[in-house]
């Protein structure tokens, strides 16, 4: 468990420092404090699921790429893929067949 938060520690100082941020510029853009992140950096604490997502919106990044680096270009596309996913998902049956004619119709004119 201390490898894969040391290793998720240090991708979050690189993709912060890829963003050109400082630990405390992190902090308010996420709403996580300084020192938590200090702590999450040098992989001296775990973090939970509304941590992760918190830091990866304010990172711009994948959730997923908080714990590799070997992500494909593109992941931040996949998530918007995911996300659109999820919200077509909860619709009913009939507001799904409504998206869907509305996509082709949408489609068709390109």
């Amino acid at each position: 468990m201390q490898d894969l938060r040391r290793r998720f520690g240090r991708l979050v100082a690189a993709n912060r420092k890829k963003a050109g941020m400082t630990q405390e510029v992190l902090a308010e853009a996420s709403g996580v404090s300084r020192d938590m992140i200090s702590r999450i950096e040098a992989g001296a604490t775990g973090v939970r699921f509304a941590t992760i997502e918190k830091l990866s919106t304010a990172l711009g990044v994948d959730p997923a790429e908080l714990f590799t680096p070997e992500l494909a270009v593109g992941a931040r596309q996949r998530a918007a893929l995911s996300n659109l996913t999820a919200r077509l998902a909860a619709l009913s049956d009939k507001d799904l067949a409504w998206v869907t004619a509305l996509l082709d119709t949408a489609l068709k004119s390109r």
